[in-house]
């Protein structure tokens, strides 16, 4: 964490100080804003925070309950959520209150006596190492509420507004607020009470029942598997054995239970198998009760017993898959000739089962693709056609979702005899981790994701997906550090200038790479920071040499990699890493030794591979990102 460089800090460093909207932020919600986030779930809260940090952006909250979520239904945070949780400042605090699954043991009937379960193996979570960050489970609330926590202390100062109900809204056809929300008090002095609020944009993140995208003519298509669970939190006497470890349990007769240990050691989840539904069960299975799903999750686990003490939080679902056919408002023959002004998020645009722990992870990166790219449109950094690229990059991955739920969820439905493999599920289990991870996804070539034309210079850094972390040596300090975690949700592209073999008498490409960053007018530096800003206030440049660190000297390193930033021109020094003399970054990350750069996206994800001479590429991709004029504010 850097501050200090504004002066002398003596309070939580965490507390940036209020900036633009952020200083006397008015209490209430204004007629005219330039992002309404509609609900507070994980994609409007991370929305929250990311746009928090642009602080000329009158961006608002508004949600229908009274106040903060208390109880969370979704609580699975997989590794890339959890590297998301990184660039947004909560990452070790999250992971010390929650519970960490390193394992997932599998039951099956006992062949000797098939009304017993008996453990049949055990699976590594993350057999592969596919990230360094671990699978977690905690209550939905406490991400909401890191996630409001890094809002509210950001420079803009985001907080929900709460006790608004969104009825629907009105895109016109030109004017500086084109969207017309109409709004209602849902509770207090003036419960009833109807608000008309005007934005630039509209990002709706309230739900499966999402009214947003009512009002903008979507729809959720897609089957239902008729196929019902009781899903239920507990704690509860049993002498289950692994009652605090992750389980698939399978069943001869009984159905099948997943089983999913929670945070705090005693609490603990269950999706009871129900089985299938009839034609005619219209809804009827919603109300099983408490004590019938109990019966049946006995029925599973025998010889075990397990008596429930307390019931936090329960619920009956039937596995669902729907998808809306766009997330945006403008049709698809309009592409390129309307600008989107109203978006969908999570659940609003893609349901699924909550089985494979994908709900809330994927919301949040739903939530975080489009709120960079509204704040750079917004902030003058890029133009209107990059809004095109949110429906077309995250509809792709919802369905990709939905396919490996449907197979997902259908084998936890499976009885065990219709396997031709008893060992088919833990084998599933294993060979798709990265999928679950959410370290799968891939963006295609876009305006902002390039071919991948140079990808043999770094083939451990595939473009279109996520910027894959590893370890490094700071030079200025001697610290072992992972260079992704430096990348923090602040709305700046990452320029990882990857050096070559130093050459004795020679100047590197390195170092003609970084004089062309920081003199050339054809730079994106140069040519779209703002005047008033400092050099690294949109594009962050680091440069990681081949050497040990001790043959890295500071003093012979170009300023490009050491920037003055801040009122009083500090030297930045944690721009400037060594290989690590274990794990070579060159070796592991497959980079040729002649040079590399890899530009990173403000969400993590790689745009571009090029060689470290082609500075024209380079140019060429952020011009057309940026368009030919320094942005807003200059």
């Amino acid at each position: 964490m850097q501050f200090h460089h504004h002066g002398y800090v003596s309070g939580d460093p965490r507390v940036q100080p209020a900036a633009g909207t952020g200083v006397d932020r008015p209490a209430e919600l204004p007629d005219e804003v330039d992002v309404l986030i509609v609900g507070s779930g994980p994609a409007g809260m991370i929305a929250a925070a990311q746009l928090a940090q642009f602080p000329h952006i009158v961006t608002r909250v508004v949600e229908r309950r009274p106040g903060r979520l208390e109880i969370g239904q979704a609580d699975g945070i997989q590794a890339r959520s959890v590297e998301t949780f990184q660039a947004f400042g909560f990452a070790a605090r999250i992971t010390e209150e929650a519970y960490r699954i390193t394992e997932m043991c599998f039951w099956a009937p006992d062949p000797e006596n098939p009304e017993n379960i008996v453990r049949t193996s055990r699976a590594p979570d993350d057999p592969a190492g596919v990230s360094e960050f671990p699978h977690l489970i905690v209550n939905q609330a406490r991400v909401l509420d890191y996630f409001a926590e890094a809002a509210r202390n950001a420079p803009a100062r985001i907080e929900p507004d709460y006790d608004y109900e969104f009825l629907g809204l009105d895109v016109a056809d030109g004017g500086d607020h084109p969207v017309t929300v109409t709004l209602r008090r849902s509770a207090g002095e003036n419960e009833g009470e109807q608000r008309i609020v005007r934005a630039k944009y509209v990002i709706g993140c309230d739900g499966a029942r999402s009214r947003v995208r009512e009002s903008i003519g979507r729809e959720l298509v897609g089957d239902r598997a008729n196929h019902a669970w009781g899903v239920m939190d507990v704690l509860a006497e049993t002498d289950f054995p692994d009652i605090r470890t992750k389980c698939a349990i399978q069943s001869h007769d009984g159905g099948s239970i997943l089983h999913i240990p929670r945070e705090g050691n005693h609490l603990f989840r269950m999706y009871v198998d129900l089985g299938e539904l009839s034609a005619d069960d219209h809804g009827k299975v919603r109300e099983t009760t408490q004590e019938e799903v109990e019966a049946r999750a006995n029925r599973i686990l025998h010889p075990y017993t397990l008596t429930v003490k307390h019931v936090g939080w329960r619920s009956v679902y039937e596995v669902g898959h729907r998808l809306a056919d766009k997330f945006d408002d403008v049709p698809a023959e309009l592409v390129g000739t309307r600008t989107p002004r109203v978006f969908i998020t999570g659940d609003a645009c893609h349901t699924h089962s909550a089985k494979a722990g994908q709900g809330m992870n994927v919301s949040i990166q739903d939530g975080w693709n489009i709120a960079w790219k509204v704040a750079h449109v917004l902030d003058g950094r890029a133009p209107e056609s990059l809004l095109d690229t949110y429906s077309a990059e995250r509809q792709v991955i919802a369905q990709n979702l939905i396919d490996f739920d449907r197979e997902w969820s259908s084998m936890m439905a499976a009885k065990p005899e219709e396997f031709d493999d008893p060992n088919a599920l833990a084998d599933f289990y294993v060979k798709t981790a990265e999928f679950p991870a959410g370290l799968m996804t891939q963006y295609q070539p876009s305006l902002v994701t390039a071919e991948a034309t140079h990808q043999e210079l770094a083939t451990g850094f595939p473009v279109g997906k996520r910027f894959k972390s590893h370890a490094v040596t700071r030079v200025c300090d001697a610290n072992p550090v992972h260079l992704g975690h430096h990348h923090r949700a602040d709305g700046r592209w990452r320029i990882y200038v990857f050096a070559d073999r130093p050459a004795a008498g020679n100047p590197s490409k390195a170092e003609h790479f970084a004089e062309w960053i920081t003199s050339s007018p054809q730079s994106p530096v140069v040519a779209f920071t703002p005047e008033d800003a400092d050099i690294d206030a949109c594009y962050d440049v680091k440069v990681i040499y081949q050497q040990h660190y001790t043959a890295v000297d500071l003093g012979s390193v170009p300023r490009a990699y050491l920037p003055k930033v801040g009122p009083y021109e500090v030297v930045d020094y944690e721009k400037v890493y060594a290989a690590d003399p274990v794990e070579d970054i060159f070796e592991e990350r497959g980079i040729d030794r002649d040079g590399v750069i890899v530009v990173v996206r403000p969400d993590h994800y790689v745009a571009n591979v090029l060689p470290l001479d082609a500075t024209e590429e380079l140019a060429r991709f952020f011009t057309g990102i940026s368009g030919a004029k320094r942005h807003a504010g200059v």
